[in-house]
């Protein structure tokens, strides 16, 4: 049979984190190594197809650890000798050391939940990350979870007491649920140092609406009194910013370009100032705030 070199890749960002190994360096890269973090010594060989597809797996669960897991890749047919000692007898087949010894093992091509419960087994599960745990949070914020989005908020500060994205999201919970004063008072917390970070600045802006929308009345009386007067820019900004505060985001942003369009001056430019701020409160990949600042573009520069 003719063997095709088909060594599995270490990926360049993996760094030291995946290796390959041999007889010459397995004690310092293997045995020594695990006495600072787990190590696992994936034996395979060119000719096995299930190591070709346990590898990737094994990679990816290494990377997601975070530098606390090193993947030592040895090929049995260039170094026989430590699978022998091990009496490794079929691969793939996957060796744990940890503190400089053999703490445990697994054979063949395991899915990714039993390679990750595996590690777990051997030194815990993996420290929560807090920028992983903010993507979670704001997609629960964004998808109006507002409940869950608290606790995962939490779980960041019992983290990072100071991450700005977590005080800031925090902020917007407080906000939706009318609580002014907290919302202030955890924006107050952000270090100074992250206080333009954008989730600071967008909760700051998004208090600012929610104060501004307590003073502009009711809504459906706005829209009665836009309706009555549709010249009348003053009531068509104040039905903005309640619509705003109702969730109505694309119909807050419509008469705000309806106002620049009839008169981009008014106020000092009031209406586009205000649709930046709206702008920066909903966030730059917001749906909305695409198309209106499209729309926006095509009425400044026409």
């Amino acid at each position: 049979m003719q063997i095709v070199d088909q060594t599995p890749q270490t990926s360049p960002a993996a760094g030291a984190d995946v290796i390959d190994v041999s007889l010459q360096n397995f004690r310092a890269e293997v045995i020594d190594e695990s006495t600072r973090r787990l190590v696992l010594v994936d034996f395979w060989a060119p000719w096995c197809g299930p190591c070709r597809q346990l590898t990737p797996i094994i990679e990816k669960v290494v990377a997601s650890r975070r530098g606390d897991v090193r993947l030592a890749k040895m090929n049995i047919d260039a170094n026989p000798e430590i699978a022998q000692q091990l009496g490794i007898q079929s691969i793939p087949a996957v060796v744990a050391f940890h503190q400089g010894k053999m703490v445990d093992a697994f054979m063949g091509a395991l899915p990714e939940r039993e390679v990750k419960a595996f590690v777990e087994r051997c030194i815990g599960p993996a420290a929560e990350d807090p920028e992983a745990l903010f993507v979670e949070a704001q997609a629960l914020l964004d998808a109006g979870d507002v409940d869950s989005a608290e606790i995962v908020f939490a779980r960041i500060l019992n983290l990072a007491p100071e991450h700005a994205g977590a005080l800031a999201g925090l902020a917007r919970v407080a906000i939706e649920r009318d609580a002014l004063d907290e919302a202030k008072a955890l924006l107050d917390a952000v270090p100074a140092k992250q206080a333009s970070a954008a989730p600071v600045a967008a909760a700051r802006a998004a208090l600012a609406l929610k104060e501004q929308a307590g003073s502009v009345g009711d809504l459906a009386m706005l829209l009665a009194k836009v309706e009555n007067a549709p010249t009348d820019h003053q009531a068509r900004y104040d039905l903005a910013v309640a619509l705003n505060a109702a969730g109505r985001r694309d119909a807050a942003a419509q008469e705000l370009l309806n106002i620049i369009k009839r008169e981009r001056g008014w106020n000092e430019e009031a209406a586009r100032k205000m649709l930046l701020q709206l702008f920066e409160s909903w966030g730059p990949l917001d749906p909305v705030t695409r198309e209106a600042r499209k729309q926006l573009s095509a009425l400044l520069f026409a």
